[in-house]
């Protein structure tokens, strides 16, 4: 098994690509290590010291690294916990845990509006930020302000500010005049 690497805009996260599908649908935030028995892999990953979260995609898992970690030190193990995992047969999920299809449920004077929303993040913002070793996700809508949750490495990104203010409020303001300000919300 050879598992690539691709640095993201996030200094302190990494990309791994094992070459075959990780999550079947949704995707799977762990920004803590509290709650990753839902996962082995998660599990295992976490066992490296100086990982600090997780987050699966489709066909990849993003590490998120402590501040005082270097990824020369702890990249050889995390890839050693990524291998050990796939030739031991386990699912990356445990049995009865569930995947995050995305967007938080709206309904309402605002639901054409946030259909409207969600269908840009799905088509245009959610595969390109999927690039980069990470995902944005509806949270709300409220008097013209969009609410958006990111995860894995768009999650603490330097740039990730740039990205919602630059990108995403931009595109959302040209194609829905009722959007006026984009705005990120913690977990």
């Amino acid at each position: 098994m050879f598992i690539q690497t691709e640095s993201t805009p996030n200094p302190a996260t990494l990309k791994f690509l094992p070459g075959q599908t990780v999550l079947e649908t949704g995707t799977a935030d762990f920004p803590t290590s509290e709650g990753a028995e839902k996962s082995p892999l998660a599990e295992r990953i976490f066992k490296v010291a100086g990982v600090s979260g997780v987050f699966f995609g489709n066909d990849f898992v993003t590490v998120t690294k402590a501040e005082a970690t270097e990824w020369d030190h702890i990249k050889p193990a995390i890839l050693g916990a990524i291998m050990e995992h796939y030739q031991s047969g386990q699912s990356v999920m445990a049995g009865d845990a569930t995947t995050a299809s995305g967007h938080a449920d709206h309904s309402g004077e605002d639901s054409e509006i946030v259909g409207q929303i969600k269908e840009l993040l799905d088509t245009r913002v959610r595969p390109a930020v999927a690039q980069d070793g990470g995902d944005i996700t509806f949270h709300g809508f409220d008097r013209g302000v969009v609410y958006l949750h990111m995860q894995g490495a768009c999650a603490g990104c330097p740039s990730s500010t740039i990205t919602l203010k630059m990108g995403i409020e931009n595109l959302l303001r040209h194609y829905i005049p009722e959007v006026t300000e984009v705005r990120p919300v913690g977990v």
